[in-house]
């Protein structure tokens, strides 16, 4: 059982009826509540949205609030705080004034930071302080005016070679207001990758996915990525910079959701979950993404120096160049 769930176990007699459960972890929660209260989950990522349809459990994957009658919302808080903002927000915009909202996270993960950030909306109390963890509760004043889209949306322009890229990112999505280091060194070698069917591994705000589209228009763009908020800030960038036909939006719980026969697969693969590093998902694109390669396809990553990925990429493809190493960063390329 995850340690934020134990602290809500520990304060069951605040929880009942219909509770929408916001970013909550992977466990059995639901099952130690019992049958006082019936629960319904909102997660923008794929890969818990796949364990809960698998669990039978009632799940929505996606950015928008679920349009439900809840009696309750629980919120796990997520790591970046302008994420939490819109969570915050979109609560209160849908729920009544009285409806009480609760928020559970760990003390490194910033649950004191969120409770001030709650208490806008309400008179906030902490309730219980248990497994390096604490749950705080709010009565929502009042049912505030929705925001549009639009007001979440950060905007940058970058300029590549001789092409300016318009990029648009949501809360919560990697290098959210900026260009990243890693992406910066990659970019330029990009001039090299064949074209035809290409998929961004972890497409973020479609950094990368917009400049392949844009170097042919005959490229179709699969744009992948586990996380909503990341895969409709790809498609608000493809919209802004007028290349809409050529992408394809693909939500994958890992490199097997890739199409196969592909002439390239471009990554500057994530290597955090919460506030968590997780090495997984980028190691199997290592081992596995061969096989989802054209003969003669092709293998981009930019990854941190330190990490092993030369190695893995040897055992699969068996060779493994480096195009670049810069900046603290390596650009690494195979071919099937």
């Amino acid at each position: 059982m995850d340690a934020k769930s134990e602290v809500i176990l520990r304060q069951t007699a605040y929880v009942k009826g219909h509770v929408l459960l916001i970013n909550a972890p992977i466990d059995d929660l639901t099952e130690a509540l019992g049958n006082s209260v019936s629960a319904c989950f909102w997660t923008w990522n794929y890969a818990e949205y796949q364990q809960h349809l698998a669990q039978q459990k009632q799940s929505y994957f996606g950015i928008e609030f679920p349009q439900q009658a809840y009696d309750q919302i629980i919120i796990f808080i997520p790591k970046a705080k302008e994420l939490l903002a819109y969570l915050l927000h979109q609560v209160a915009s849908h729920m009544a004034a009285g409806t009480p909202i609760f928020l559970v996270g760990e003390k490194k993960g910033g649950i004191e930071r969120a409770a001030k950030q709650m208490s806008s909306y309400g008179e906030t109390l902490k309730l219980d302080s248990a497994r390096h963890c604490q749950l705080w509760q709010t009565t929502l004043s009042e049912t505030v005016a929705a925001k549009p889209l639009s007001a979440w949306v950060k905007k940058y322009t970058i300029q590549v070679n001789d092409q300016q890229l318009n990029i648009c990112a949501l809360p919560g999505v990697f290098s959210q207001s900026h260009l990243d280091q890693g992406t910066a060194v990659l970019l330029p070698y990009l001039k090299q990758v064949r074209s035809g069917k290409l998929a961004d591994f972890g497409c973020g705000a479609g950094v990368i996915s917009c400049y392949l589209a844009k170097l042919n228009p005959a490229n179709i763009i699969y744009a992948a990525d586990v996380d909503a908020f990341a895969l409709k800030s790809t498609e608000l960038t493809f919209d802004l910079n007028q290349l809409t036909s050529q992408l394809e939006l693909l939500p994958v719980t890992g490199i097997d959701s890739l199409p196969t026969r592909l002439h390239a697969i471009v990554s500057n693969p994530p290597f955090h979950q919460g506030i968590q590093t997780h090495y997984a998902a980028s190691e199997a694109l290592c081992l596995q993404s061969k096989a989802h390669l054209k003969r003669g396809g092709e293998l981009w990553i930019v990854a941190n120096r330190f990490l092993n990925y030369p190695v893995l990429i040897e055992q699969a493809f068996k060779h493994c160049t480096v195009k670049a190493d810069q900046s603290g960063f390596k650009v690494l390329y195979a071919t099937a």
